[in-house]
């Protein structure tokens, strides 16, 4: 076998191998555009006196809070701009706003009517279920 037949060998089994790779392992780009939050077994208490400030509306204690969360992660549904909205989740010791968030969805109407929590910056949300 010559050399350009080996090469032309190899490089067919390189590109088989990633068909095969990227037709049976999950994209991690594929499943954040799904949004498909799992839903939260236990929230911290910071985050349900967080919750209990959005149902009062406010005030909140951090200027960014009730701003617009653009949900450029592709971690949440789509919904279109200005559907969420982000506010910080204390966490204790940490004197600044940290990596905690409650996002709500939709509430035109003056009623949320989704629920998440992330506490790791918007890589990972759970859905929260309103006492």
């Amino acid at each position: 076998m010559s050399r350009k037949t080996k090469n032309t060998a190899v490089g067919a089994v390189v590109v088989a191998a990633a068909l095969l790779i990227n037709t049976f392992l999950p994209n991690k780009d594929e499943g954040a555009a799904s949004g498909d939050p799992t839903s939260c077994p236990n929230l911290p208490a910071e985050a349900w006196d967080t919750i209990n400030l959005i149902e009062s509306g406010g005030p909140y204690p951090h200027p960014e809070d009730d701003s617009r969360f653009g949900n450029y992660e592709r971690t949440l549904p789509e919904e279109p701009l200005g559907y969420y909205r982000e506010y910080t989740v204390d966490t204790p010791g940490v004197h600044h706003r940290g990596l905690r968030r409650i996002v709500t969805g939709g509430g035109a109407d003056g009623v949320v009517d989704e629920w998440y929590y992330t506490d790791n910056h918007y890589d990972t949300f759970c859905e929260v279920q309103p006492r």
